[in-house]
């Protein structure tokens, strides 16, 4: 099924988070469209890009299927990143810079500035505890999200599913008819092949009885799509049961379609009679119409 949900929250600092960053927010949206399996796509800002398997599993714990791609948006200050000044190496730098002066005879000491710019005094680093608060708040957010995405979906679910009834009531209302025809498709065979061998007899002769029934009877054996009937309203029962059923029934709905396709074609393959391949067609493309809804099914 298709679905949308986000979740927003303003982003905080440090291990307890008590300190809002100004300006920072963190925003999860999650997008699902129709889609045999699951497949999730999961796009994070670079310094939460080792969230992403966590993040996945939280998307397969709640999803059956779908084509889903979850985006998480960072603005603002992080709070993450630290900087560190190697005083070492400002030591270092300043000591050295000093002798050059002196053995050279410059006038003029060296400003922080010019120091703070070498190579290696200035460095960058990750504050735990920061990083630590904002791997919580995105996770939760994507929980949100989620969510979110679970109401819109459930109630797209609860319309399809109303949907999907109501073409399953469709066809089974013509599985009644072409049971209700078999009779008369035995009995229409019965005078046609009557009527066939009496023409190629001629007047002179008449059919044994005998012999007509027996031709009858393989006729009739050779039409009965009695089995293919009876497994046909059975996986229709199947069908509505599924409808009611709590929880992800997408691939049972899916296997059962296909069931039930097979059969409405050996019911056309085996009766050739006008009115029952009529309703084969009507049938076929009903359920074609549910092989396309059932493929939205969680």
């Amino acid at each position: 099924m298709t679905g949308f949900g986000a979740a927003q929250a303003a982003a905080k600092r440090g291990a307890k988070g008590a300190t809002p960053s100004v300006g920072a927010t963190l925003r999860v949206e999650v997008r699902a469209v129709n889609h045999k399996f699951l497949q999730v796509k999961v796009r994070l800002p670079a310094d939460l890009s080792f969230l992403e398997s966590e993040v996945e599993e939280l998307v397969r714990k709640r999803l059956e299927r779908g084509a889903v791609q979850l985006n998480v948006f960072a603005s603002g200050p992080s709070g993450v990143e630290t900087v560190a000044i190697d005083r070492d190496a400002l030591r270092n730098y300043k000591r050295e810079l000093a002798k050059l002066s002196k053995e050279l005879a410059l006038d003029g000491d060296v400003k922080l500035d010019t120091l703070l710019g070498l190579p290696g005094v200035i460095g960058t680093g990750v504050d735990t505890g920061a990083l630590k608060q904002r791997e919580k708040e995105v996770l939760a957010l994507v929980e949100e999200a989620l969510d979110a995405l679970g109401q819109m979906r459930e109630v797209e679910g609860k319309a399809l599913a109303k949907d999907l009834a109501k073409h399953a009531g469709e066809i089974e209302k013509l599985t009644a008819r072409i049971e209700k025809r078999m009779p008369e498709v035995v009995v229409a065979h019965r005078d046609a092949l009557t009527k066939r061998v009496q023409e190629l007899l001629g007047p002179t002769h008449s059919v044994q009885s005998s012999d007509l029934a027996r031709e009858v009877a393989l006729l009739a054996d050779k039409l009965d799509v009695s089995e293919e009937l009876s497994r046909l309203e059975s996986h229709l029962s199947q069908l509505a049961t599924l409808f009611k059923k709590d929880g992800p029934v997408g691939r049972q709905l899916d296997f059962l379609v296909q069931e039930i396709f097979r059969e409405t074609n050996t019911i056309g393959s085996k009766c050739s009679d006008a009115p029952v391949a009529h309703a084969v067609v009507e049938l076929k493309t009903l359920i074609e119409r549910l092989r396309e809804q059932v493929q939205n099914v969680e």
